[in-house]
């Protein structure tokens, strides 16, 4: 073996070959030499330890083969596992990246324009982004220069390609299932919905229309408004419920995190889920089945949502077509042990919204 540095050229030499042709060989273009070449390049490769430089292919074949996720709206001093979505989103689309042999490159973001000058310098190839509302999904895609897939931003704007799911079913089907249950003192729990417009509204929406057809028209005081979906903001939802004189026997929180908080809240309110309050969430967690009890949840289906999301991203990047459009993911309601059925209430004790 040489003593000095493996590169091309010495690879050229020591098979009796061109530098371009080595290069077409590591960059698997096999129909520019023949077999017998092919082998005897990639034994020297084999012997000598040769590593091409990722930044060099990068160049010479005019892509990273990098697919950038970007996790919009987090400050300095947060990180992307504090919210448990967004870490089992990444998990599964870094496993379909892997397995078309990409590289993912996440990046938490304040303001979506950020992750710009990386994807420039990586020469990223795609692009996954999450949770962005329709404003800054519409002007980051002016600015993108390669394809790119918006995961849970509602929008009707023809350029983007969106990927979400039946916010509006999973909102019907926690209602619907609480109510199936006898409840009719039911609290909403969710961020401010002007705040979080498509997703939460579509949730709101379809829980409300699912007590509109029991007679059941929803009260505002029965929506229980939370600065955001993290824990602490449910833990104090669940002490707000427990020392309300509205006497709520349930609780559908939109997201799994604040009913996980909503639990301990209402245990710390002296409250027993299920016993005296009913909890269902939304996102149906792994960690749903960690809780005790466990956790009722509407499933979003993560992995076939960024399968979705994946398919999608990658039929641009093998056809060099810009494919627009909204793709939506099915949801169903998983039952563990977090609701109790009761029976309902006489009519003159029904909830706010029932009383004439």
């Amino acid at each position: 073996m040489p003593d000095k540095p493996i590169n091309l050229q010495t690879i050229a030499k020591m098979a009796h070959v061109s530098k371009v042709t080595v290069s077409n060989v590591v960059n698997g273009k096999y129909d520019k030499a023949s077999k017998e070449t092919i082998e005897r390049i990639q034994k020297i490769i084999e012997v000598t330890g040769y590593r091409p430089s990722a930044t060099a292919r990068s160049l010479s074949m005019k892509q990273s083969r990098i697919i950038g996720v970007v996790i919009p709206y987090l400050y300095a001093n947060e990180s992307f596992s504090g919210r448990p979505y967004n870490a089992h989103m990444l998990g599964h689309l870094e496993r379909y990246i892997r397995n078309q042999g990409y590289y993912m490159m996440p990046r938490c973001v304040m303001q979506s324009f950020d992750a710009l000058p990386d994807f420039a310098t990586w020469n990223v190839d795609g692009a996954f982004v999450l949770d962005l509302v329709a404003e800054d999904a519409l002007r980051l895609q002016d600015k993108l220069n390669i394809p790119a897939v918006f995961i849970d931003t509602y929008t009707n704007y023809a350029p983007l390609a969106t990927v979400c799911i039946d916010d509006y079913k999973g909102g019907y089907l926690a209602g619907k299932y609480l109510l199936d249950k006898g409840h009719r003192r039911i609290a909403f729990v969710s961020p401010t919905l002007t705040e979080h417009s498509g997703v939460m509204q579509e949730r709101y929406r379809g829980f409300c229309d699912a007590l509109r057809e029991r007679g059941a028209a929803f009260a505002p005081e029965q929506h229980i408004v939370t600065e955001s979906v993290l824990y602490d903001q449910g833990v104090e939802a669940g002490k707000q419920i427990a020392a309300s004189n509205l006497k709520f026997t349930a609780v559908a929180a939109m997201a799994d995190v604040l009913a996980f908080g909503v639990m301990d809240g209402l245990r710390q309110g002296g409250k027993q889920v299920p016993d005296d309050v009913s909890v269902v969430g939304f996102d149906d967690l792994p960690e749903c089945q960690y809780t005790y009890p466990q956790l009722t949840s509407v499933s979003q289906h993560l992995e076939e949502k960024a399968q979705c999301a994946g398919e999608y991203l990658f039929s641009m990047l093998r056809d060099g077509n810009a494919v627009t459009g909204s793709r939506k993911v099915d949801v169903d309601l998983i039952e563990r042990q977090s609701v109790k059925a009761i029976e309902a209430p006489a009519a003159d004790e029904k909830g706010p919204s029932e009383k004439q």
